[in-house]
């Protein structure tokens, strides 16, 4: 299973997996990026969480790229990514370099509590900015 879910008013989209994903399931949830993106301004933050997933097939990994371009083009803030362990990561790292600007924030967490914190600090320094240009 493969779900994409959007929160405009926190500026966020997660995208999960869990279970057995197959290319098809890929494929589909690579469309439903797209379409939650289309009204998104740049700027997005990225929540993929894959504590549940099993497996996926290899054949997957183009439409895992048609993701991550989608995300590019619409110039997203930054990526946190939760893997329990090293062998769920699928080659993300790997399509990452290909497909996403070296300068885009990735992080890498194992537990939802760590990914809800990176996004809590991140919330913070937007508001420090904020703060920032109105002082100025």
């Amino acid at each position: 299973m493969f779900s994409v879910e959007t929160d405009r008013s926190k500026r966020l989209v997660v995208i999960s997996a869990a279970g057995h994903v197959s290319k098809e399931e890929v494929k589909h949830a690579a469309e439903e990026v797209r379409k939650a993106l289309r009204d998104a301004a740049p700027g997005i933050r990225v929540l993929i969480d894959f504590r549940w997933l099993e497996s996926m097939r290899p054949s997957a990994a183009p439409h895992i790229a048609e993701i991550m371009d989608a995300l590019s083009a619409k110039q997203v803030a930054s990526v946190i990514r939760i893997i329990p362990g090293p062998g769920k990561d699928i080659g993300l790292n790997i399509l990452s370099q290909f497909h996403y600007s070296h300068d885009l924030p990735i992080s890498t967490v194992e537990t939802l509590v760590d990914a809800l914190d990176r996004l809590l600090d991140q919330n913070a320094e937007c508001e420090e900015r904020s703060v920032a240009q109105i002082e100025h």
